[in-house]
């Protein structure tokens, strides 16, 4: 039984270490990891007989490649590819004059003072389903996948494991909503809140920016030991484990989630809080949907430019709550008409 520390490439949040960790504890000759992403590494200890280090780090690497890591000897620099700001920026600006023109023509109700309204929820829900911070709930996704298609049945545990996900989602933050009326948060509580929730939409595009390193060491997650025991859960073999599954994803480390179940909280309702977490669930449903009933693949050229593109609309989302938080209450004077 050997010792092993490895840089890991790749490694953006908290629910990479959980996926690393989940992934790497079940090979054989594994006995304990540890994922740090304050140093971006893996400590392993194992009985790997006398493969060398290089083959152990690349042997290990086939098993989490397609999650987007790969385990190194030594810790690479890190670089900027600036270059994929000339087209993630027109896309997200882009993005913002359509949000802006529906704002304006009344088409779309995104933002509400300083409410997130479904529609918001329901894009940071989608941009959450294609970064990384929802790796392991793809994941477990594909894992339901492998574990009952040799059983002979795919199409019935991905739809339960999607409908515990979408039930648990507006039951659990209805719950979220209704506790916050307990509360009864005044206009400095609901300040504060909704603060903390732009701080976290900014802490969260900052890193799909992937600009500034030290930025996903302040990213807030949930414990860790909540994400390993929803990832362990995979292992159990029983025809309801899709759908448990499904409503567990609403207790995994990704800052997305948490940033809307915070929101939940200075609603004050069941229905209104059900609702945004419901909104939230579906746009994360179609990258999802194609993660279990089909392939979905993009091209790792472009991957930095679809995280950019991401980040910098995750950036106006927080920016445009924050001002709106501050209008709200009455530190700032309106910055938009819309």
């Amino acid at each position: 039984m050997k010792k092993y520390k490895f840089f890991v490439k790749g490694m953006h949040c908290k629910a990479c270490t959980v996926l690393i960790e989940s992934e790497l504890k079940e090979l054989p000759e594994v006995d304990s990891v540890y994922a740090s992403l304050k140093n971006l590494e893996v400590e392993i200890s194992g009985n790997f007989g006398e493969k060398s280090p290089e083959h152990i780090a690349k042997d290990l690497t086939e098993v989490i490649k397609h999650h987007g890591y790969e385990l190194l000897l030594e810790k690479q620099k890190h670089t900027v590819k600036w270059k994929d700001f000339l087209i993630a920026g027109p896309i997200a600006l882009g993005f913002i004059l359509l949000f802006i023109f529906l704002q304006k023509i009344g088409l779309v109700n995104l933002v509400n003072s300083s409410e997130v309204g479904l529609g918001t929820a329901f894009v940071i829900g989608f941009i959450a389903s294609v970064s990384t911070c929802m790796a392991v709930v793809g994941g477990l996704v594909l894992s339901v996948s492998a574990n009952f298609t040799k059983e002979g049945s795919k199409v019935k545990p991905q739809i339960l494991f999607h409908v515990g996900r979408l039930i648990s989602f507006f039951i659990l933050g209805g719950l979220i909503g209704a506790v916050g009326s307990s509360f009864q948060f005044g206009g400095t509580g609901i300040f504060v809140l909704s603060f903390i929730v732009a701080i976290i939409l900014l802490v969260l595009g900052i890193n799909l920016l992937d600009v500034f390193p030290w930025a996903k060491k302040i990213q807030p997650t949930l414990p860790s030991f909540l994400g390993k025991g929803v990832h362990g859960l995979k292992k159990v073999n029983h025809a309801l484990i899709p759908m448990l599954l499904g409503v567990a994803t609403f207790f995994l480390p990704c800052g997305f989630t948490q940033s809307m179940q915070i929101y939940t909280l200075t609603t004050g309702s069941f229905w209104t809080g059900g609702l945004i977490m419901l909104f939230f669930a579906l746009g994360t449903l179609p990258v999802l949907s194609f993660l279990s009933f089909g392939s979905l693949s993009i091209d790792k050229k472009n991957l930095g430019i679809f995280f950019k593109a991401s980040g910098l609309i995750v950036i106006f989302f927080g920016i445009l709550n924050l001002i709106n938080s501050l209008v709200a209450a009455g530190l700032l004077n309106p910055v938009f008409n819309f």
